[in-house]
């Protein structure tokens, strides 16, 4: 084994190891490693090559501490395994790591409690930022995590707080353009399908839904129980078509929840779908679009809601205040319903 090597597993490699090798100074070794400093060519690839022989990585950790960022966002995220859920965490690790930032993924399980632990945790590791996807935060928490200096950001949350950045979007429009499509569909016995979860957001879309059909002269059965998963849609479409008077419709406040509803009523009860019972969902994941559902949904809107959590991230601590900003979630009209387009 080469001295190097030996210097690299027994020892911390310093910058100022790199800049005896190389030949330079102290501070040419830090412009080198800083994006968009005054360094030449040259001086920079003598940099690079002794760092790359000693084995020696820049430290963003202690850089940013001395100035008082450690360049760490934690995501907090309960019901990980949902698909809507993982395609969001997935959208904004990576647009975090490509601005540059550490990412920091916190399970909070599908207990509060484990969210007020998680939340904790970022005060430990000094995390710049926080955006919590799921579970709502008491107050005495977030205050702690804002009185630290980060930013914290609520996505699909119903708490704001002072300093926080609440990212939602336009349950309302949906909740109410679900129950349209419903009537122009002719369709007469509608249901709500929903998890016994209890999110801000699945609850705005219970209740804008019902009062919508209200407003129509309409009634709903409802039914909730269960996660926010398949099993509990499958059960829920079972059990309403047991009724005496089943549901010709189902709004389901999850397409997880709209797919388990859709085979229950096929396979259990040889239903047609949308001639029988015609079913709408929320989140267009990707199985939604498979031929097998093809279901009706409203779009969750990723991409925007990432570059626009990214842009909160990278405001500057100076800079920090309370806002919110709603996104839009458009229909993606699929054959789940037979309706006409608004």
């Amino acid at each position: 084994m080469s001295e190097a090597a030996n210097r690299r597993q027994a020892t911390f490699v310093s910058a100022e190891e790199v800049a005896r090798l190389a030949g330079v100074s102290r501070s040419a070794v830090s412009r080198a490693f800083t994006p968009g400093a005054s360094i030449s060519v040259e001086t920079r690839q003598r940099v690079e090559a002794a760092a790359a022989q000693l084995g020696y990585h820049v430290n963003h950790l202690a850089r940013g501490l001395m100035r008082h960022e450690s360049g760490i966002v934690c995501l907090v995220v309960a019901d990980i395994h949902t698909p809507y859920l993982s395609r969001l965490l997935d959208y904004l690790s990576r647009a975090l790591q490509e601005a540059g930032k550490a990412v920091m993924v916190l399970n909070a399980g599908r207990a509060t409690k484990n969210v007020e632990a998680a939340l904790r945790q970022t005060l430990n590791y000094r995390a710049d930022a926080t955006i919590v996807l799921s579970g709502t935060p008491y107050r005495s928490i977030a205050r702690q995590c804002l009185e630290s200096g980060q930013r914290l950001i609520l996505i699909n949350r119903d708490d704001h707080f002072e300093q926080t950045v609440g990212i939602s979007v336009d349950h309302a429009k949906a909740a109410q353009t679900a129950a349209m499509l419903i009537r122009r569909g002719g369709y007469r016995r509608p249901a709500l399908v929903s998890s016994g979860i209890g999110t801000p957001s699945l609850n705005a879309r219970r209740d804008h839904f019902l009062e919508a059909l209200r407003m129509a002269d309409l009634t709903a059965q409802v039914w909730e129980g269960g996660p926010t998963a398949y099993q509990s849609g499958f059960q829920a479409g079972t059990e309403l078509m047991t009724l005496p008077e089943p549901p010709d419709a189902v709004f389901a406040v999850t397409d997880l929840l709209a797919c388990g509803v859709m085979d229950a009523v096929r396979q259990r009860f040889n239903k047609r779908v949308p001639d029988d019972i015609g079913v709408i969902g929320f989140d267009d994941i990707d199985q939604a679009s498979w031929s097998s559902y093809d279901l009706t949904t409203f779009s969750q809107p990723v991409e925007a809601i990432t570059a626009y959590t990214v842009r909160m991230v990278e405001q500057k601590s100076a800079e920090i205040q309370a806002s919110s900003r709603t996104f839009e979630a458009p229909l993606i009209w699929r054959s789940s319903l037979r309706a006409t387009l608004p």
